[in-house]
Parts: C-alpha cells; sequence; structure tokens
C-alpha cells in the first residue's frame, strides 16, 4: 500500500479524495494554483505545493509543475479525480517514466478509450451494440454524406477526441453537412488538438443510462447497479441516480455482461464507466468509456454502500478487488443534484464572489453533501461552476426525492447565486417523478415552460 498520494485536482472531488487516504492512513499531498491557497483542499491534506497561476494551463494541468511537486514531496502514487489531466495518455506515460503510480488504467487504454471513434470501433470487435454510424474517422465531408444516407438523417458529427459538447454538429441533411463540416474540424482541432471527425445517428427518444465496473490487475472484474443521467443541459449532467426505474433485474445484469466483456477485451485496470443510451425498447447502444471516476460516482458509493475511491487505490497498489460481484447489492434507491454557481433565470450564467453564509443540512439518514465550500471562501471564474453535490438515499425512490428535496429546501449559500431552487422545480415535474425524462425532455419540454413562468426573474 502507498504511505503518500498526491491528489492532482481541486475543489469537491480534492477534499473526497483525501478524506478517504486519510482513512487508509494515507498522507496526502494537495497542489494549488495562486488563487486557490485558501482552499479546503489545501487545509485538509498534510502537505500543499503551488504550481502554478490562476489558469488551468498554468497550474491544474501543468505536467511538469505537477510531476515536480510529487516527487519532491515524496509521494509514490497521483490520484488524477475527474477532469484536468485524468484522462490525459501524456501525463500518464510521464508518471510511469519517472516511476510514480497512476490512480487509473495505463496510458495505451486511455488513448484508446479517450478517442471516441477508436473505442467504439474496438467496442465494435468486442461484440458491444454501438450507435449506427461510421466505422472509424471520416476525412471528407463527401465519405460522411455517404454514411449519413445509409444510415438516415438527422446525425451527429463528432470529434474523435471529443468531450463536453464540443466538436459535435446535429445535422439534418446534405446541405448542412457541407456547411458544418469543416467547421466542426476546425473548432476539434482548437479544443483537442486533433480534428479528426465520426458520424453517429442521432438517437431520439432515449434515455443516458451508465455501467461502472472494476477490474484489478489479476483480472477480476465486476459492475455496479446502472445510473441513470438523462437529466441534461447542454449535454452537461444535472441529476444522476441509481438504479433506473425503468430497468429490470435482467436487463441490469445484459448491461453488466456487456460492461464486463467490454473491460475484459481491453484488459482494463482500476475503475471506469462506459455510457450507453437506452431506446424506448430497452435496447442499449455504446456511446463511450470514461477511464476515471467520475462526478456520479457518490450514488454508486451511497446505493451499494462501497468507498470507491478506496478501491482505486488498493488496485492501483496492486491488490485485488476488495469486494466480489456477489458483494454488490442495491441497497435502496440514490439519487445526486449537482449545485453550480450560475443564475437559471439569466440562461445559467456563471456566478462568482464571496460566499458571506453556509449552511449545509445534516441530522437524518442517507445524505451526503460532498462540497469544498466554507464562509468566507471566494468563487472565482476560472474553474468549473460545480460548487456541491447534494446526494440522498431512500428506501425507494419516492423516499430518495423527498430527502434530497429538503436538503435542498434547507440548504443555505448566501453572497452568490446557485441552481438550488431550480432543482426543486425538477423534482416535482411529473415526466420526472414518473422516470420518463428522456436526454432531450429538460430543454425540449421542461426549460422553455420553466423560463415562461420565470420570465419576470430574468429582468
Amino acid at each position: 500500500m502507498f504511505s503518500k498520494v498526491l491528489v492532482a485536482n481541486r475543489g469537491e472531488i480534492a477534499v473526497r479524495i483525501i478524506r478517504s487516504l486519510k482513512e487508509l492512513g494515507i498522507k496526502s499531498v494537495a497542489i494549488y494554483s495562486t488563487v486557490d491557497r485558501e482552499s479546503l483542499h489545501v487545509q485538509l491534506a498534510d502537505e500543499a505545493v503551488c504550481v502554478g497561476t490562476a489558469r488551468p494551463q498554468d497550474s491544474y494541468l501543468n505536467m511538469k509543475n505537477i510531476l515536480a511537486a510529487a516527487i519532491g514531496t515524496g509521494a509514490e502514487a497521483i490520484h488524477p479525480g475527474f477532469g484536468f489531466l485524468s484522462e490525459n495518455s501524456q501525463f500518464v506515460e510521464m508518471c510511469e517514466a519517472v516511476g510514480i503510480t497512476f490512480i487509473g488504467p495505463n496510458s495505451e487504454i486511455i488513448d484508446l478509450m479517450g478517442n471516441k471513434a477508436n473505442a467504439r470501433e474496438q467496442m465494435q470487435k468486442s461484440g458491444v451494440p454501438v450507435i449506427p454510424g461510421s466505422e472509424g474517422f471520416i476525412e471528407t465531408v463527401e465519405e460522411a454524406k455517404k454514411v449519413a444516407n445509409k444510415v438516415g438523417y438527422p446525425v451527429l458529427l463528432k470529434a474523435a477526441a471529443g468531450g463536453g459538447g464540443k466538436g459535435i454538429r446535429k445535422v439534418n441533411d446534405d446541405n448542412e453537412l457541407t456547411s458544418l463540416f469543416e467547421e466542426a474540424k476546425r473548432e476539434a482541432q482548437v479544443s483537442f488538438g486533433d480534428k479528426r471527425m465520426y458520424l453517429e445517428k442521432i438517437m431520439t427518444n432515449v434515455k443516458h443510462i451508465e455501467v461502472q465496473i472494476f477490474r484489478d490487475k489479476q483480472g477480476n472484474v465486476v459492475y455496479f447497479p446502472e445510473r441513470d443521467c438523462s437529466v441534461q443541459r447542454n449535454k452537461q449532467k444535472m441529476i444522476e441516480e441509481s438504479p433506473c426505474l425503468l430497468i429490470t433485474e435482467e436487463q441490469r445484469k445484459e448491461l453488466g455482461n456487456i460492461a464486463i466483456k467490454a473491460a475484459n477485451a481491453i484488459n482494463y485496470v482500476n475503475t471506469g464507466t462506459i455510457e450507453f443510451l437506452m431506446d424506448s425498447q430497452h435496447n442499449f447502444y455504446f456511446m463511450e468509456m470514461n477511464t476515471r471516476i467520475q462526478v456520479e460516482h457518490t450514488v454508486t458509493e451511497m446505493v451499494t454502500g462501497i468507498d470507491l475511491v478506496k478501491a482505486q487505490v488498493k488496485v492501483a497498489s496492486g491488490e485485488r478487488l476488495p469486494f466480489n460481484q456477489n458483494d454488490i447489492q442495491i441497497n435502496g434507491s440514490a439519487i445526486e443534484c449537482r449545485i453550480n454557481a450560475e443564475d437559471p433565470s439569466k440562461n445559467f450564467m456563471p456566478q462568482v464572489g464571496k460566499v458571506r453564509y453556509l449552511y449545509f443540512p445534516v441530522g437524518n439518514l442517507g445524505m451526503r453533501i460532498d462540497s469544498d465550500l466554507y464562509a468566507g471562501w471566494e468563487i472565482t471564474p476560472f474553474y468549473d461552476s460545480m460548487i456541491a453535490k447534494v446526494i440522498s438515499l431512500g428506501q425507494d425512490r419516492h423516499e430518495a426525492i423527498e430527502k434530497v428535496k429538503r436538503l435542498l429546501s434547507e440548504m443555505l449559500i448566501t453572497g452568490v447565486k446557485t441552481n438550488q431552487s431550480f432543482y426543486l422545480d425538477i423534482l416535482k415535474d411529473k415526466n420526472f417523478l414518473d422516470g420518463k425524462v428522456t436526454t432531450e425532455y429538460l430543454e425540449q419540454n421542461f426549460l422553455p415552460k420553466w423560463k415562461e413562468e420565470h420570465k419576470d426573474a430574468a429582468i
């Protein structure tokens, strides 16, 4: 087991990782930018090293400075959290070169699955169902048109190295494809340094369902109960829950077996998440794989009682998985809401400023709030707007929803606007309560009505 681990991240995920390291008896090293000097993760860690100025490129993405911090403090491993360098194969190669363990898969796997077209091709070879579309990369608009006409419009033109909604274009016909192809390639090159594209048929009326897997170096592998992440805006998840209300135990096993097949096919090590689209007939289609811990890992932890970060550290150190498939049971229903510093009435404009007062509700079973906030902390414009995650566990989905509503109602953050009251409106929506929300529902159905009802607040 490691004696010291550097956490290459900030915010609530850095706090969450440091807490698990403490419980494992492992010393933690925090990194921080100049504007994060007083942040909670720095205060909780055993040691802290400044790695640069406020811009992410100068600090949390500064690979040389982060590795220097790890070597200088004697850290044996690096936990990347999510975002930043968590899926950067070059950084993993650099860790490997200096003998520091990267807590995650190796650089070759990150390269393979990080490139969406390569991942799609690998899944096809492994017998995993994929969304109809191109095989490999598309070089020219003429090639794109052939594929689009074969699978049928509308289609999505997607950056092979994409993520976060960048380098993606919805295309309805040949004319649009002609006008959007080069534009999407340019955006992909600017965003990812990779202009390669691929194409998929647009799946409508679908749910976003994902399955987390865990595989150790000895080849033992398990899957966890699925998460329903269909409540989205701008392709960004807002609410996640586990299990999915509409999925049967038989379908859960089918999904899990598909995910295990995929993990074994690429000799995956550590945890990762395979994301699927589920159509109205409950057919599952591979979308992508995230080779890291995810924001929404908390609902899986709540519903199974397993600390995934501790397991990551143990597996990275060479230990076997501390649980088997029979140990993974669904103990109720869990739901998470991502709290962002943003103003929903002003098209979710990000907010900055000092947290004047903070109250996180405590008490009662089945509640969790992950955050790095404290009264007096300054929220800056340099990083992601997510400032907290509110998670509840109930005996069933209804109880979980009622609990998270209570938490959102009681939670008080002053000094900056947040989206917490917006969630209270979603959580009482009939379609959400019936489990019928698809990936398009929030933007196409819920938001137009909500904006009309709240138009006075935007003035």
